[in-house]
C-alpha cells in the first residue's frame, strides 16, 4: 500500500533567506508525514468533487482525523472551489493548499459536470501512483496530487489559522525554480510506476513548507509572534473568532468575551505577542486576506471589500491602499502582469 514512513528530525535544506526568522524556525519543527498520491490529466470539459474530509483521511491515512490536502499545477489552468465556496484560479507552477483537508471541488475553463473523485481510480491499497485521466478530449491540465498529516496546532481546524484553500505563486527566481524542478521530479515518479516503497516523502514536506512560509509572507506579525499568538491560551481563542469570522464587525469587548478575560489583558496580549492592537490585528488579517482573493479569484472589489468586513468600497480601498501603497485595482493589475510573464 502506498503510504509515507514518518520523517522526524531532518532537514528541510531549502532556499530561504530568511532561515533564522522565528517563522522559518518554527516551519521547521512541524512534524509532517506526507505522501504524492496521485497525478491527473484532465482535459477540457472536466470538474470533480474530492471525497469528504472524513473519507480522505480513512482513504489515504487511517487514523487521522483529517489531512493537509495539496495540489500542484504541472500544466494548463484550473479553479479550486471549497465546497459551496469561491472558486481561487491556479496556473503552472502554482501551488494549492487546503490546510484542513475540506471538501472541494476543481474544474477546469469550461463548464462541466461536476463528478465524484472516487469514480475516477481504483481505490488504494496501490502498486505504484495511479494516473487520473478525465475529460472530454480539450485542452489538457496536469496536477499532481499529495497530502499530508499534521498534529500541529498550525492545522488544527478549530483554529482555522489559514483560509480553507490559498493559492501559493511562488515568485520569479529560485523558489520558482525550485517548485518547477520538483514539479517535474513528482510527474517523473508518476510516470515511472514505481513500486512501493521507491516513493520519495520529503517532497511533499518540503512543498507545503515552502507554501505556507510564501502564504504568511504577509501575515500580520507572521515573523516575531503568529506563531506563538494561536498556541497563546488568552490569544488563540480570540484570534480563531477572528479567522473564521473576518468580516464581523468586532469589538474589543466581544473578542475579550470569547477568550474569557478581561478587555485589558486581552489588549495587553495582542500588543506583547503580536506587536498590534485587537482591532489593528483584524484590519491587517483582512488585508492579508484581500490580497489573496484580489490574486486568484474572479470577485470585482466591491464583492472582496464586503467579503473582509468594508460596507464600502471606498474605504476598503483607502485601508488597502495604506497597507500596501496600491489601491485594489492597481495592486491585482500588477500581479495579474507578473503571472502572465511567468
Amino acid at each position: 500500500m502506498l503510504m509515507p514512513e514518518p520523517q522526524t528530525g531532518h532537514d528541510r535544506g531549502t532556499a530561504d533567506p530568511d532561515r533564522n526568522t522565528a517563522l522559518a524556525a518554527a516551519l521547521d519543527r512541524l512534524s509532517l508525514e506526507g505522501a504524492i498520491f496521485f497525478r491527473s490529466e484532465f482535459t477540457e470539459c472536466w470538474a470533480y468533487r474530492s471525497l469528504t474530509p472524513e473519507g480522505m483521511a480513512e482513504t489515504l491515512h487511517p487514523g487521522a482525523r483529517r489531512l493537509i490536502i495539496f495540489h500542484i499545477v504541472a500544466a494548463g489552468r484550473c479553479w479550486v472551489s471549497p465546497h459551496g465556496g469561491e472558486r481561487r484560479w491556479a496556473d503552472r507552477g502554482d501551488v494549492i493548499v487546503l490546510p484542513y483537508g475540506d471538501q472541494h471541488e476543481m474544474g477546469g475553463l469550461q463548464e462541466a459536470e461536476v463528478v465524484p473523485i472516487e469514480t475516477l481510480f481504483e481505490p488504494p491499497p496501490w502498486d505504484s501512483l495511479p494516473i487520473v485521466r478525465h475529460g472530454e478530449g480539450g485542452d489538457r491540465t496536469d496536477i499532481v496530487c499529495g497530502y499530508l498529516h499534521s498534529g500541529d496546532p498550525l492545522f488544527d481546524p478549530g483554529l482555522r489559522a489559514f483560509p480553507p484553500v490559498f493559492v501559493v505563486r511562488p515568485p520569479e527566481g529560485p523558489m520558482a525554480q525550485w517548485v518547477r524542478s520538483s514539479i517535474d521530479y513528482a510527474v517523473a515518479v508518476s510516470e515511472n510506476s514505481l513500486p512501493t516503497g521507491s516513493i520519495p516523502t520529503q517532497l511533499p514536506e518540503l512543498l507545503l513548507v515552502e507554501a505556507v512560509r510564501l502564504h504568511l509572507a504577509s501575515a500580520p506579525a507572521a515573523d516575531n509572534g503568529w506563531i506563538a499568538a494561536i498556541r497563546d491560551p488568552v490569544l488563540a481563542p480570540a484570534l480563531a473568532q477572528l479567522h473564521a469570522h473576518p468580516g464581523h464587525k468586532w469589538t474589543v469587548a466581544e473578542l475579550a468575551s470569547s477568550a474569557a478575560v478581561s478587555r485589558s489583558l486581552l489588549d495587553e496580549r495582542f500588543r506583547k505577542v503580536l506587536g498590534r492592537s485587537p482591532i489593528r490585528y483584524l484590519t491587517d488579517w483582512r488585508m492579508h486576506l484581500a490580497t489573496g482573493l484580489l490574486a486568484t479569484a474572479d470577485h470585482g472589489v466591491a464583492v472582496i471589500a464586503r467579503r473582509v468586513g468594508y460596507d464600502a468600497e471606498e474605504a476598503f480601498s483607502r485601508a488597502f491602499k495604506r497597507a500596501t501603497g496600491s489601491s485594489p485595482g492597481t495592486w491585482r493589475a500588477a500581479k495579474t502582469a507578473v503571472a502572465r510573464e511567468l
